[in-house]
């Protein structure tokens, strides 16, 4: 099992980091120093992720996006699991923003938003920013920020991402990031579904899952029952056990590697909450899916 990493807290609270943090604000110049090949990561923030070196791949429920040199994608609040490329030095710059700093820049600008209030806003965990010489140019400036002695001031930084943020969505080239922003007028907290929905198979505590949705763990289980009308666990479980029966579907992928991407602990775990649901082991639910050969089933078959 692939453990779950609260970047923004790690970042926030860890030395090392060459950062500034304004309140909930955090910037970041990140130089990647992990050795392994994929690590799991959350954060309850929604993040900007600009690639001054390198690669890394994040894979999510709904997509895999690749960050490349030059390249700037939106990352929103959840889960991922993300791959490192060892052929080159991962060097970013990652902006976390708040729900709320995003609402009030939104407000303040509404006046010549219009023509783009119905844009839309597709659910999708990340968002790659079309880029362009005002852009290039900002992503330019902050780097000076990081690499200079002292300290630049707190209303300066906070100026400059409001700068981002008012460039997505003046700049009429990221209609669906500037939807996005906007669509967060409508509700004071994440919606519940949607973010239940986009980290359903990582292996997040309910605390992580209140969190993400920015509520109290006893608010978030009030919400979650009176929306799915039974418990988080039982709805987790549930959710998970269904998606591993279409996984496993999928002869690319062995039975562990089914159980550790619908986010169980262990594979006997898995097995023995499959059999109860479905009746039959997932090595046999698998056998019975047409299109298989016996060769695909030599792991699966022990369960």
């Amino acid at each position: 099992m692939i453990p779950m990493m609260n970047t923004y807290e790690t970042i926030r609270t860890t030395l090392h980091f060459n950062k500034f943090v304004v309140g909930e604000l955090l910037f970041v110049e990140y130089k990647c120093p992990i050795e392994q090949e994929a690590a799991g990561v959350w954060t309850p923030m929604d993040y900007f992720v600009h690639v001054l070196s390198g690669k890394k791949t994040w894979r999510t429920t709904d997509g895999t996006w690749i960050a490349e040199k030059g390249q700037t994608l939106f990352f929103k609040k959840g889960a991922a699991v993300v791959y490192q490329d060892f052929k080159d030095d991962f060097c970013v710059l990652v902006f976390f923003v708040s729900d709320n700093f995003i609402r009030d820049v939104v407000r303040e600008v509404s006046g010549q938003l219009s023509g783009q209030r119905d844009a839309n806003v597709l659910q999708k965990a990340a968002i790659l920013i079309n880029g362009d010489v005002t852009l290039a140019a900002y992503f330019q400036s902050m780097l000076t920020y990081f690499t200079g002695t002292i300290k630049p001031a707190e209303t300066l930084l906070t100026l400059k991402l409001k700068e981002l943020i008012v460039s997505v969505l003046l700049g009429g080239r990221n209609p669906e990031l500037a939807g996005y922003f906007q669509s967060l007028l409508k509700t004071d907290a994440p919606v519940l579904s949607q973010i239940m929905e986009a980290n359903f198979s990582y292996n997040l505590a309910l605390e992580d899952f209140a969190r993400l949705s920015h509520r109290s763990l006893s608010t978030f289980k009030r919400d979650f029952r009176k929306y799915y009308n039974q418990s988080p666990g039982k709805w987790l479980l549930q959710k998970r056990l269904d998606y591993s029966a279409v996984l496993l579907k999928n002869p690319a992928l062995n039975v562990s590697q089914v159980a550790l991407d619908c986010g169980f602990e262990d594979l006997s775990h898995f097995s023995r909450a499959f059999k109860e649901k479905f009746g039959t082991s997932p090595a046999h639910y698998r056998k019975e899916t047409p299109g298989r050969g016996d060769s695909q089933l030599r792991e699966a078959d022990l369960l």
